[in-house]
């Protein structure tokens, strides 16, 4: 009883343990390294790419199992039975039994190189497919990156909402204390109200957009929504230091680092030995073999026949064989198989051009939204300086009865409109120039 007693104990402590580990790890903050390296780990594309690779392995292990022979070993017996005609009009019950053994070797000794030329390829396509692979943890990378900002972008937004309601519930006590004083209208009272009823909305609106931002994390990291946090980075105010002043460093870096390009070069190369087979079944293809084997025979009929070891002893044979085959006329099969190649082998030089105008389009936008997002942000800086002293003229004439609710809430509202547009700038101009970090081989992360 007290052992049943403790394994019960033993049980409870465990599944207490293992549910405290559970919620441990869900309550934990992700940090951006964190994040990118478990959606590295765990993208469907990323273990399908690795599941790829184990099967070009496979595939090179098979080609280059090609260079050996074949063995085959072979064994048969065979039971006849019945009448016999022996001799003319003369049948007997016979009873015969024939057993025979084998070995047979078969070479490979030349096929216009096809064998040699289909081992390079099984390793090219390795190549290949290991810097698909790392093209697609790159592009994982960066869409964690973006997802990332897109939680600090809405976290900071939402701070500011939360400023701007704490903002608008201040003042709306301080013109309850004016009203009271006689130094403003009631109405007063409502307009701030009014305010802070929007403000509220705002609140709920960023905190909504701040979720979703954390949900679309969640989902891309493919883990439980519920509990998912992450490290709140305080992303500095950018400056011209970290701007491409010129756009060509990074095209050729991009043009002789970037996988898409090299896997683009790769294909030309594929292309090229895909030719190179085709063009073997031109070749007269040269095989060998040997074999070795025995048999033995024996019947009812005769009593003198040697014993079954014996036969298979005396009636050893080799044999040795060498095979030329010439080709002549294929049907036009080796001729069309060839030409298509060569089509083949100019699509995928093609395919090399059409990857590097992408890619040198694409570093062309970036570098051109990133000087563009820094104009915005400096501008962005100065409007929001001059809204904050415009705001604050219109605090203080508020306050001595200048100016209506109606007139500071305009001046409120510009300056709420001015802070929003530095954060998206701000956020704008650091994800635009992570991008070109991206393209010039620099971490994403820091």
């Amino acid at each position: 009883m007290i052992k049943i007693k403790m394994n019960k104990a033993y049980c409870v402590f465990g599944l207490a343990l293992v549910f405290g580990t559970c919620a441990f790890a869900q309550q934990k903050s992700w940090s951006l390294q964190a994040c990118v390296n478990h959606a590295i780990e765990n993208n469907i594309s990323v273990k399908q790419g690795k599941n790829t690779l184990l099967s070009n392995e496979q595939d090179v292990i098979a080609a280059k199992g090609q260079f050996l022979p074949s063995v085959n070993a072979s064994a048969g017996h065979s039971l006849t039975f019945g009448n016999q005609e022996v001799f003319e009009g003369q049948f007997v019950d016979r009873t015969s039994n024939s057993t025979n053994f084998g070995v047979g070797l078969n070479q490979t000794i030349f096929n216009g190189f096809r064998l040699t030329n289909l081992y390079k390829q099984s390793k090219l396509n390795f190549e290949t497919n290991q810097l698909e692979l790392d093209r697609i943890r790159d592009d994982i990378s960066l869409n964690v990156v973006n997802a990332y900002l897109n939680v600090l972008f809405n976290k900071e937004r939402l701070e500011t909402a939360k400023a701007q309601y704490e903002y608008s519930n201040t003042l709306l006590k301080q013109v309850k204390d004016l009203v009271e004083a006689g130094v403003q209208p009631r109405a007063n009272i409502f307009d701030t109200e009014a305010t802070l009823s929007a403000d509220a909305q705002q609140v709920t609106l960023a905190e909504n957009n701040y979720n979703l931002a954390l949900l679309t994390l969640s989902q891309l990291l493919q883990v439980p929504y519920n509990g998912f946090e992450v490290e709140i980075i305080e992303v500095d105010a950018p400056s011209s230091a970290i701007l491409y002043n010129d756009i060509q460093p990074v095209l050729n870096y991009a043009f002789a680092n970037r996988n898409e390009v090299k896997v683009a070069e790769k294909k030309i190369e594929n292309a090229e030995l895909g030719t190179k087979i085709q063009k073997s079944a031109f070749y007269p293809t040269l095989s060998g073999g040997y074999s070795f084997g025995s048999s033995a025979f024996y019947s009812n009929l005769r009593d003198d026949e040697p014993n079954f070891w014996d036969q298979l002893d005396n009636q050893k044979s080799h044999g040795f064989r060498v095979n030329l085959n010439i080709p002549i006329f294929s049907r036009l099969q080796n001729k069309t198989s060839v030409a298509k190649a060569k089509i083949q082998q100019e699509n995928s030089l093609l395919n090399l051009e059409q990857v590097k105008l992408d890619l040198e389009s694409n570093i062309q936008r970036a570098f051109t939204d990133a000087q563009a997002a820094f104009k915005a942000f400096v501008a962005a800086q100065k409007s929001l300086e001059a809204q904050k002293l415009a705001f604050e003229n219109s605090k203080n004439r508020f306050d001595v009865g200048i100016i209506t609710s109606f007139d500071l809430e305009q001046a409120r509202i510009k300056l709420i409109n001015a802070q929003s547009s530095l954060i998206n700038a701000k956020y704008d101009f650091v994800f635009k120039t992570k991008v070109l970090d991206f393209y010039m081989g620099k971490p994403i992360t820091n």
